[in-house]
């Protein structure tokens, strides 16, 4: 079957396409990458989004057209990736989109005297569906958080199926808004798996950007700014002491804990807006983003076993800067580790993601779970998200 999966990530750049040729089931689904393509948001659209997401004051009406907005948008997206691709739509089986998150609150919270654990993507599947004519599954996350897990990270099932190894311990690293990581040891089953956020990833760095050109700029191409910069290792020290990178996973983190108030509180101050002083912030951000991965790595999974590869994806790879820092601190944690980017497994960097969420709507539409639990932390396997059917 070929199937589209449709991704629009924490960093809210756009929206990533990935048509992808899947057959079997389970672990024994294979994968292969027919065409990617990825769309920038409109910039009006990318700051409704940043906002919302930010927890600024909206009204409701404004959340749901959003929701319809976005669905317009994801469908034209994958309409345009076929286009570009060669590629009828009616040769598309199924879409598969993830949404845009603007909420996730896993832990517990009051409301009306119940507690409460909640998670919203938005980019309305029926719209996808309707204007495609192709069955869309949308809405992943939920099923995973009723069955007790965290609803994130669930690219980890993907992860295990394209990078286990039966002689090499490796990691599975995305960096995107959030970094997270997929731990799969040595011959290792999916029990095994050690899958968790561990804190920001070009988030923090793209705020800063956009701070400092006033939205002109959504990156720091190539980190040429951040290399241009000095770590502050004092500050580096003390962003290192946050309460989230010291709680064991299962876990799952997002803009509600480094968003935009997180840069204010932690940067604005201690760096000013001097041309130097943002330039260091950028390299002490990175560097952050750098060490809290590898901390991580050495606090939750090297002392349950070996790692031989971290294998990454995602935007943070087009940072040169990061990536010479991450390589420098993985290697102070586990000199052996080799570091390389997911094209040398057959999965481009900027599609890792797409192609997952295609493979787990593939799932989805064949009734199977696709939730892996010791990575969210569910009480059992669910099947991910709801299906909203084409036109016959």
């Amino acid at each position: 079957m070929l199937v589209a999966g449709i991704m629009s990530g924490t960093s809210a750049d756009g929206v990533d396409v990935a048509l992808a040729e899947i057959t079997g089931l389970g672990w024994e689904t294979q994968v292969r990458l027919r065409a990617f393509r990825a769309v920038a948001y409109p910039p009006a659209v990318r700051r409704r989004i940043l906002a919302i997401a930010g927890g600024a004051s909206v009204s409701v009406s404004e959340i749901s057209q959003m929701n319809f907005l976005l669905g317009e948008l994801f469908a034209r997206a994958c309409q345009g990736a076929c286009r570009k691709a060669g590629i009828g739509m009616e040769q598309v089986g199924l879409i598969g989109s993830h949404g845009q998150t603007i909420y996730h609150q896993p832990a517990a919270t009051r409301l009306a005297g119940m507690a409460v654990r909640s998670t919203l993507q938005i980019g309305e599947p029926a719209v996808i569906a309707e204007r495609t004519g192709i069955t869309t599954v949308g809405d992943f996350r939920p099923a995973d958080l009723a069955a007790g897990g965290q609803g994130a990270p669930l690219v980890p099932f993907v992860d295990y199926l394209l990078f286990r190894h039966p002689r090499r311990g490796r990691i599975a690293l995305n960096i995107g808004g959030i970094a997270n990581i997929t731990a799969i040891p040595a011959g290792g089953s999916p029990e095994d798996v050690i899958a968790f956020d561990t804190g920001p990833g070009n988030m923090l760095l793209d705020a800063l950007i956009a701070r400092a050109t006033h939205d002109r700029e959504r990156f720091d191409k190539g980190g040429r700014l951040a290399a241009s910069g000095r770590v502050s290792e004092t500050v580096l020290q003390q962003l290192m002491r946050q309460a989230y990178l010291r709680r064991p996973p299962p876990k799952t983190t997002g803009r509600e804990q480094f968003g935009s108030h997180y840069v204010e509180k932690h940067f604005a101050g201690r760096f000013g807006s001097s041309q130097q002083g943002i330039r260091d912030a950028l390299a002490t951000a990175a560097a952050f983003t750098a060490e809290s991965i590898a901390q991580a790595i050495a606090r939750f999974v090297l002392p349950n076993f070996s790692v031989a590869d971290v294998i990454v994806s995602g935007g943070g790879t087009r940072n040169r800067f990061l990536m010479r820092e991450l390589a420098g601190r993985l290697g102070r944690k586990g000199p052996s580790i080799c570091v390389a980017p997911s094209d040398s497994s057959g999965i481009p960097t900027s599609a890792k993601e797409a192609v997952a969420f295609a493979v787990l709507a593939y799932h989805t539409y064949h009734r199977k779970a696709s939730n892996l639990c010791a990575a969210t932390g569910a009480l059992h396997p669910a099947v991910l998200g709801k299906v909203v059917y084409g036109r016959a």
